[in-house]
Parts: C-alpha cells; sequence; structure tokens
C-alpha cells in the first residue's frame, strides 16, 4: 500500500502520534488527530502539518461536525486513556469515567462509519468490565473484531511492548498482521554511544541503596567491563542486558545506560531521542519541540509503535 493516499485516516487520542505515524508509513493520509493534552497537540501539529488537530475533550466534540469539517474517512485510529487499565497503576484507585472514553471510538464510528477501526491499549483492557459490551456495539454496528496481543519486539522494534489490538473491518474478517522472521533487534542498537551526553560515577556518595545494589547485581552477573541497562521502578533485579529489546517503555524516566570506564562504572539516562527510536520512530520524527525533556519522555512512554501500526496496515489493506 505504500505511496496510497487513498486510505483517509483519524486519529483518536493520537498523543504522540505513534499510529498515525506507523500508518503514513503504510501509504494512509492522515486528516484529523485529536488529543485533550497540549503537548501531546504540539508534537502532532508539528509531526501532521497535513493534518487538522482538535486540542479538545472527544465528549464534548459532535462527530457530526466533525465529518462537516474533515469529510469521509476510510479508517478509525484510537488509543483511549490507558492509566486506569495498566497494572501499572498498581492499587490506585481506577476512574471508571476515564475508562468509558473507549466508547467515543463507537461514537464516531456511527457517524463516519469507516472501513476499518484499530483500537489500542494496555492488554489489561480485555479484562475491563465493559470490554465486552465495546466488542458488542462494535459487532452491531457490522465490524468483524479481531483481537491480538501483539509484541512490538516481533515488529523489528528495539523494545518488547506488548499491547492489545481490536482491528476491525466491514469485511467478513480483519487480516492478521506479519511478523518479521527475525531476530530481535537490541537495545545497544539505538544507543548514542558517543561523549555527547554527560555520565556520573555509579558508585558515589548519596546514591540510592536500591540504585547501588542494581548496579552491583548486574556487575556480578555479566562481569566489569560490560555495559547494562539498570532498570528504575522495574520489577526483577531491576537491569538487563544491552544485547536484548528494552523493557516497556513508561511515562517515567526508568533507563539508565552503565559503562565501565577506568575510573569505574559511569552512568547516564537513556534521552529522549534514544527512548523515540525504541519506540521504532524513525530519525523524521521530530522530537525537538518547546517542551520539556520530562514532556518528551511522558510523550513516548504513552505512545504506540509505529512499526507495529505499519503491518497492521499494510494486513488491512492488502
Amino acid at each position: 500500500m505504500k505511496g496510497n493516499n487513498t486510505i483517509k485516516t483519524i486519529d483518536l487520542f493520537c498523543g504522540a502520534g505513534g499510529s498515525s505515524f506507523g500508518s503514513r508509513k503504510a501509504g494512509a493520509k492522515i486528516v484529523a488527530g485529536f488529543d485533550i493534552w497540549e503537548t501531546a497537540t504540539t508534537a502532532y501539529k508539528t509531526n501532521f502539518p497535513e493534518a487538522r488537530v482538535y486540542q479538545n475533550d472527544l465528549r464534548k466534540l459532535l462527530p457530526e461536525k466533525v465529518k462537516e469539517e474533515v469529510g469521509d474517512i476510510d479508517l478509525i485510529l484510537a488509543s483511549p486513556e490507558c492509566t486506569n487499565h495498566s497494572l501499572a497503576k498498581g492499587a490506585k484507585t481506577r476512574c471508571e469515567e476515564s475508562k468509558n472514553t473507549a466508547f467515543e471510538v463507537t461514537r464516531f464510528a456511527k457517524v463516519f462509519h469507516p472501513k476499518w477501526i484499530v483500537i489500542e491499549n494496555v492488554i489489561e483492557m480485555a479484562s475491563w468490565s465493559k470490554h465486552p459490551k465495546l466488542l458488542e456495539e462494535l459487532w452491531k454496528l457490522n465490524y468483524f473484531v479481531k483481537e491480538l496481543e501483539l509484541n512490538s519486539a516481533d515488529f523489528g522494534v528495539p523494545q518488547a511492548r506488548k499491547r492489545l489490538f481490536l482491528i476491525c473491518s466491514l469485511a467478513k474478517e480483519a487480516r492478521i498482521p506479519s511478523i518479521k522472521e527475525s531476530q530481535p533487534i537490541p537495545v545497544s542498537k539505538i544507543i548514542d554511544w558517543s561523549d555527547k551526553y554527560k555520565y556520573t560515577p555509579v558508585f558515589r556518595p548519596g546514591r540510592a541503596k536500591n540504585t547501588l545494589r542494581r548496579a552491583s547485581n548486574a556487575i556480578e552477573s555479566i562481569g566489569k567491563s560490560e555495559p547494562f541497562i539498570m532498570v528504575y521502578y522495574g520489577s526483577g533485579d531491576g537491569w538487563q542486558s544491552i544485547n536484548k529489546p528494552l523493557r516497556t517503555i513508561t511515562t517515567l524516566d526508568r533507563f539508565a545506560l552503565v559503562v565501565p570506564s577506568k575510573k569505574g562504572h559511569l552512568m547516564r539516562m537513556l534521552q529522549p531521542e534514544e527512548l523515540k527510536l525504541a519506540m521504532g520512530f524513525t530519525e523524521d520524527y521530530n522530537l525537538n519541540l518547546p517542551i520539556t525533556r520530562r514532556e518528551k519522555i511522558m510523550l513516548m512512554g504513552n505512545g504506540v509503535c509505529p512499526p507495529v501500526m505499519t503491518s497492521i496496515i499494510n494486513s488491512l489493506c492488502t
């Protein structure tokens, strides 16, 4: 489908535009993106200048009015709010009203009635009490729905990120995207190994005990001469090899690169540009925005890995 700009697409809950970026790589034409977060719409406007951008709560928008402004479409992309589904929220109280924003997808679908809908969310969404109702609404709109758990590492992304995808088609079936038959891409491929970023000693006064413990565990396991990734707020022993895909990127600044040196082990946090590549964005995605480093990390952590969406859209349209 590459080069075919006839698949007109809108992206609900667009965030940084991972779904749109991946769809555009597959040849789709992005006509509109929607998000309530100003930082997200800033990133979206920068990277999708061809699209109309709505910074608003979807619940306050009339799909009929939006359709008058953007015209008919072929594809709805949607990544409804996921925080209140995710296990990462821990024991904190879940907001059911926030979860219910998923039904904005069917509200827009009733008006636009596109050929395809692709909904992305955390795996835990499948156990949501209203998930069956969402599926029922999609079926009532004559969509054939295929539920898939996909890992970005299977699609050439240097990150292991499992997500739920609802692939919806007005055809009698929804095709399954092809998984690349190749070795996973290690995080080492996206690390900037130059001296561009400042390192500090790992074992220095004032460093948190957990940080020192994780570093010591890694060094004991792989030796003193190997670099590694130290994982903050992670599970297990808190580190990973650079020869494997990065663990799931979240909205927290949680990954440190640790390297051996003549002065002992040094560390620095992975940078937004590195996280961008670890998400599967290519260099032409512009993250050089007038926002904070923290916001850039949040954008990536809330995102969709573009290569996964590219594969999905290609499968739908072949």
